[in-house]
């Protein structure tokens, strides 16, 4: 049994990793931590979970005492972290923040977005796990880029739920304010887009056109819809074959011949990609639930690969169809 610790286990990430990891058949619960709730029952604030387990938060960080541990903290707490703690050397960590998906001089977390570094994934001890708008972004652009074949600029909308911005209240997530509503924020200026233009270069190193991203706060709860367009001068068939190709052996994405819309991934940790071609644009949308695929469903892939577990273990949840 792979023994698991979860750090900063209050926040929505925290709450679904629980929920996944609680039934995994691989997985022991060895601590979850949580400053703020030290001696809570778990259940007082992931009351879904209710019946599911009897595990208090605790405000100690035994390390000794798992395989791997789940950084659910803020961003910029997890290199806090990494300088304040010696890990015993034996110890796996993956990240759910920000601090350390991009590659600079002496970070040695690698990125982990299975459908990108799937093999070294499977090697590494330090992963940073991908951002929900950047998962479903690069999944629906990186066929392209691997053919070489984003020769323009890109145009990005996406679309996320209220989750995306985290459990504390702000002016822009509560619900009075979100509830029937929609608004742009952060355009061509969002904090994903470096990760996604470093995946995109990583396949393809001669990527420098425009790449314009319009983020929307949308008026649901969780799910990101991706609607992306550039010029591909092949055909509809010719690019759903790459697409196909690419993604044969991936089993959370599925490219899809009918327009999908986020029912049809919440609550799983799938992605589903779906193409048009309109004149020279080849139309590119994708859906995903920002809380899972989009972290911590996405942080359970990441740990099966690590461990050599099916990467499937723990991840079949069903979707939220009505």
């Amino acid at each position: 049994m792979i023994k698991v610790g979860i750090i900063g286990g209050a926040g929505y990430t925290a709450g679904e990793l629980l929920r996944i990891l609680i039934n995994h058949p691989e997985v022991e619960l060895a601590f979850v931590q949580s400053s703020s709730n030290a001696g809570n029952p778990i259940t007082n604030v992931h009351i879904d979970l209710l019946g599911e387990t009897d595990l208090i938060f605790t405000g100690e960080m035994p390390l000794e005492n798992a395989d791997v541990i789940f950084l659910c903290m803020g961003h910029g707490k997890s290199v806090e972290f990494m300088e304040q703690n010696q890990l015993p050397e034996s110890l796996k960590v993956i990240d759910l923040s920000h601090d350390f998906r991009l590659k600079r001089e002496g970070n040695n977390f690698i990125y982990g977005l299975p459908e990108l570094n799937r093999e070294l994934i499977k090697q590494a001890d330090f992963i940073a796990n991908p951002g929900c708008f950047a998962t479903g972004i690069q999944l629906a652009l990186l066929p392209l880029a691997a053919n070489g074949l984003l020769n323009d600029e890109v145009h990005v909308q996406a679309i996320t739920g209220s989750t995306g911005a985290g459990q504390k209240p702000t002016s822009t997530s509560h619900f009075s304010w979100r509830n029937n509503n929609l608004s742009a924020y952060k355009v061509f200026q969002h904090q994903h887009e470096g990760e996604i233009l470093q995946g995109l270069k990583q396949l393809q190193t001669s990527f420098s056109s425009d790449f314009n991203f319009v983020p929307i706060r949308g008026n649901h709860t969780r799910g990101i819809f991706v609607s992306a367009y550039t010029n591909f001068s092949g055909s509809l068939e010719d690019a759903i074959k790459l697409y196909k190709e690419y993604y044969d052996g991936h089993p959370f994405t599925f490219v899809v011949e009918n327009n999908p819309s986020i029912k049809q991934v919440v609550n799983t940790n799938k992605a589903v990609v779906y193409l048009e071609k309109n004149g020279k644009k080849l139309v590119m949308i994708s859906v995903t639930d920002n809380l899972i695929k989009g972290a911590s469903g996405q942080a359970v892939q990441n740990m099966n690969l690590m461990f050599g577990l099916d990467e499937k273990a723990g991840l079949n949840l069903k979707p939220v169809a009505f």
